[in-house]
């Protein structure tokens, strides 16, 4: 009876002695991450539709409330997004086992770069409650623990590759020629993305308790949305609900250099979800390199001509970082999956291939952004988080002036007792 609840069957037949027999068309795993990926878009959707209502709600009746429930509102969402991520991560490895899809040295240098880049981010939030001395410590520590499971996973991937078996796993290889191809391509797309995001983000300041906590939940809900996907491609990659959405408001709210590295974690992430690893460069190209450039989304919050326009503002950079995701992808299709096209020229499969789920993706997450970014309430809570460390000085505004002493009264508080008694205003009397 559990089996046949959580397996897909074709048909039942039955044996000499009248027992039900079950054919499977699938292995249990691939059903029940079908089933239960529709059953958390439902919730998932409910779950906006209830929290935008009450939000409404509250900062139309109780506006002095409404920062209360915005946190309410936080913490529900990111249990939603532990509990899909716990779920479906869980049934992902699963059916890795179940189809013989785990290569040990892959699969788990990935797992513990991840776990060492996830718990560390924790440990540098923690950190930064303390002091910053504390802080630059852990993050010292925590970045190098990090680049050394990096650099582990990719000598990893290099012996994986250089053994043949990525060659024998996917059934294709790549040249030497396609192999240089692409190393440029992941070092040219990584230096163009590290200098716009530090040329478009220059007055920005380091990482605190605040960008960390944000960065960790942004992070956690764009994982969870990514395994509500109702369309998956044979050779990777998906369609998502809007998915890379609180990527994109992260980088508008705390600058491109934050959103850049909080979109290559994720990216990192990525692999233990969706890994398709047949080169180190390739991983490189689909997984961080592609969503470090979604952290680009945030460059033009600042342009004042466009102030009054905060949805033209998170749209152009939107557009801007989905260029360079879809560039990735299209590199990697070139030089790495080429054989998957024996028929028609690489690019132009590699082209109509990933703008066939990447482009309606991001169209999705753009339209929601948009939506988002009209509410006048929702841009004013972000925009706090988006101004710059070293404003300009500040226009004295009549309620500054009220609070500011006058200058006569100024000198009169610096005057001797008995200058102060020729004042020509009697003090009020009690």
């Amino acid at each position: 009876m559990f089996n046949s609840l959580l397996s897909s069957f074709m048909n039942t037949v039955e044996d000499e002695e009248g027992n039900t027999i079950y054919q499977y068309a699938s292995v249990w795993t691939e059903y029940a991450k079908d089933a239960l990926m529709n059953v958390f878009l439902y919730v998932a959707i409910a779950l906006v539709v209830i929290l935008l209502a009450v939000g409404c709600f509250v900062s139309r009746r109780k506006p002095d409330l409404l920062k209360n429930y915005v946190r309410t509102a936080l913490a529900v969402a990111c249990g939603f997004a532990v509990a899909v991520i716990a779920a479906m991560l869980s049934l992902e490895f699963f059916d890795m086992y179940e189809n013989g899809y785990v290569f040990d040295l892959v699969l788990w240098p990935s797992i513990v770069c991840v776990a060492v880049v996830v718990l560390g981010i924790a440990a540098i939030y923690v950190a930064s409650l303390f002091s910053k001395k504390a802080f630059r410590l852990a993050g010292i520590i925590c970045g190098s623990l990090a680049a050394a499971a990096f650099v582990a996973l990719f000598v990893c991937l290099a012996v994986y590759f250089a053994s043949g078996d990525a060659s024998s796993n996917n059934g294709m290889e790549v040249s030497v020629s396609e192999s240089v191809a692409l190393y440029c391509c992941a070092a040219g797309l990584i230096a163009v993305i590290v200098v716009l995001a530090f040329l478009f983000d220059k007055g920005s300041k380091g990482f605190d308790s605040k960008s960390i906590a944000y960065a960790a939940v942004c992070i956690a809900m764009s994982f969870a949305l990514s395994y509500i996907a109702p369309i998956h491609m044979p050779q990777g990659g998906s369609l998502t609900i809007a998915s890379l959405l609180p990527l994109m408001i992260y980088s508008y709210m705390f600058g491109t250099k934050k959103g850049v590295l909080a979109g290559a974690v994720y990216g990192l992430m990525q692999i233990i979800q969706d890994p398709w690893i047949i080169h180190p460069a390739q991983l490189l190209l689909d997984y961080p390199v592609a969503f470090a450039g979604i952290g680009l989304a945030g460059m033009f919050a600042h342009v004042k001509k466009l102030e009054k326009l905060p949805q033209v503002q998170f749209a152009l950079g939107a557009v801007v970082g989905s260029v360079f995701r879809f560039a990735a992808h299209l590199l990697s299709g070139v030089f790495a999956f080429s054989e998957y096209a024996p028929d028609i020229d690489a690019w132009i499969y590699s082209l109509g291939y990933n703008a066939s789920y990447v482009f309606p993706d991001i169209a999705i997450a753009i339209a929601a952004g948009v939506i988002v970014f009209s509410s006048r309430s929702f841009v004013k809570q972000v925009r706090k988080f988006s101004a710059k460390k070293a404003a300009p000085a500040a226009v004295p505004t009549a309620e500054t002036v009220e609070e500011a002493p006058s200058a006569p009264a100024a000198a009169d508080a610096g005057a001797p007792a008995e200058a102060r008694t020729n004042d020509p205003v009697p003090p009020a009397q009690g």
